[in-house]
């Protein structure tokens, strides 16, 4: 019942949605970051788990990369959203298979998810869920709108760690986080949401290249294009498994948001 109460207090606020938030600077401002790119924004190691090239769900989503390279060709520019979209699902669909299989637990991936905050509302491109607890947020923009896809995705994680919040029980600790991911299906950046501070994994992208010469196994596009799946597969998969490990340990998440705010 109090749940039901404040969910209808929170639809009867003005909100302004996700898609609206155009300005990183704006954005970037409620942290304490002077900046309309993403140079300043502070840094955190993310824990990456090493994938093998032998791994069953790798070796599918490569072979699910180069099916739709051979009938789309190059991914360019000017890629239909619909040609990206299904290169983000099939990566973001292996990594959680990946990661399911190393924690004996189900994700679950749901497409254009509605969520309510105190501040914003709007729909999200995929959220990643285990157990009913959100726990990654991903933005799909093509490259030349990746900024913004920085700034909404970080008002998304800010309205997902309410959402998530809501549902603790009372007593429950206030040390939690999430994961966001901007990409552009060839570039990937990857976010650490803690209540009133945004941290990144790296400065420069964490790039794979949809070049149709990677068709000829026998070339290095061919070599390129595997590492560079199965290290964005890594750090995806050893970011799932960090906040699933961390639900189930409570000091265990709590060392590790002192250890990322004493690095500040």
């Amino acid at each position: 019942m109090r749940l039901a109460k404040e969910v209808q207090t929170l639809k009867e606020k003005p909100k302004r949605v996700f898609s609206s938030y155009k300005s990183l600077k704006e954005v970037l401002a409620k942290y304490g970051i002077s900046s309309d790119g993403t140079e300043t924004i502070p840094l955190f190691s993310p824990e990456i788990h090493e994938v093998q090239d032998s791994n069953k769900h790798f070796e599918h989503c490569i072979k699910n990369i180069l099916f739709r390279m051979k009938n789309y060709g190059s991914l360019v520019l000017d890629s239909l959203e619909s040609i990206r979209n299904k290169y983000v699902s099939t990566i973001l669909h292996t990594a959680l298979h990946i990661a399911g299989d190393i924690v004996s637990k189900e994700f679950n991936m749901r497409p254009e998810y509605e969520i309510i905050g105190d501040e914003s509302c709007g729909q999200v491109d995929y959220t990643i869920k285990e157990a009913k607890n959100l726990i990654c947020i991903t933005e799909d923009k093509v490259q030349r709108s990746v900024l913004e896809g920085f700034a909404q995705n970080i008002k998304q994680l800010e309205s997902s760690y309410e959402t998530n919040k809501r549902k603790r029980k009372s007593g429950d600790d206030d040390f939690d986080y999430l994961y966001g991911i901007v990409t552009s299906v060839r570039d990937w950046h990857f976010l650490l949401y803690i209540p009133g501070e945004i941290s990144q994994a790296s400065e420069l992208p964490f790039t794979i290249e949809f070049n149709k010469k990677a068709l000829d196994k026998d070339s290095e596009e061919y070599v390129t294009l595997c590492k560079r799946v199965l290290k964005v597969l890594g750090i995806i998969v050893g970011l799932l498994k960090d906040r699933t490990y961390a639900k189930e340990e409570p000091e265990r998440k709590r060392v590790r948001i002192e250890g990322y705010r004493s690095k500040k």
